[in-house]
């Protein structure tokens, strides 16, 4: 962990850096070491633990779309909240966002599941927990990670003005309750999950809402198509 927080983007190491010297994150760093250790694999892989931070520089953060862990299939989490690499096949939320994205925008659906582009445009997909062991979903919860990406919400929330922040789901909600509602945009619906999609994710707008909350405080809207896989 602190080994590698020189590689965090500036704005964000700037903003950051004390945590990484504060017991929790001590304990988190020894867990990690420990896992590791013990043979087990985690996702995602160590350079990319921090993909969300160096994807989206800090005063580029337009739109904060909370997820909770990474996915835990191989090959599946690249630091991205809800994102998978290219030539992997998109998870079922995913697959519901596009359909949203589809129903709202009227953009296609995408060939693959990579939201990359996303990220560079200033749209922070940040899972409150960073890592997770294969095959076991949540297994490094409560773990520290949760104090860690909370403090990253914290300051989007209390450094800047006016940026759009996407809670799917109780948990993403819970996440989100220090968030200054005063000063931003926050949207709020159901999880994109199988499960519960259609019981008002399908449908909620949030896409349009983003964009047109952007354009209204002067920032350029986010592009949401994906373009062709590489």
């Amino acid at each position: 962990m602190a080994e590698r927080r020189i590689e965090l983007e500036p704005g964000w190491l700037a903003a950051l850096e004390g945590e990484f010297y504060k017991p929790y994150m001590q304990s988190l760093k020894a867990f990690l070491q420990a896992e590791k250790t013990a043979g087990k694999v985690v996702y995602p892989p160590g350079p990319l633990i921090f993909n969300a931070l160096n994807s989206t520089p800090l005063e580029q953060v337009k739109v904060v779309i909370i997820g909770q862990d990474p996915y835990h299939g191989d090959g599946q989490a690249h630091g991205l909240s809800f994102s998978v690499p290219p030539g992997v096949r998109p998870p079922p939320s995913l697959k519901n966002i596009f359909k949203e994205l589809q129903r709202d925008l009227d953009l296609p659906i995408a060939e693959h599941g990579c939201l990359q582009s996303w990220a560079s445009q200033g749209v922070l997909l940040l899972n409150a927990v960073l890592t997770v062991e294969q095959a076991n979903a949540g297994a490094h919860a409560n773990r520290g990670w949760e104090v860690f990406t909370s403090k990253i919400i914290e300051v989007v929330s209390q450094q800047y003005s006016h940026r759009v922040f996407m809670l799917w789901g109780n948990y993403a909600q819970r996440k989100g309750q220090q968030i200054d509602e005063t000063r931003h945009c926050v949207l709020k619906s159901v999880h994109p999950s199988p499960l519960s999609a259609h019981r008002g994710f399908i449908g909620n707008g949030h896409f349009s809402a983003a964009n047109d909350y952007l354009v209204e405080q002067g920032m350029s809207p986010v592009d949401w198509r994906l373009p062709a896989a590489e």
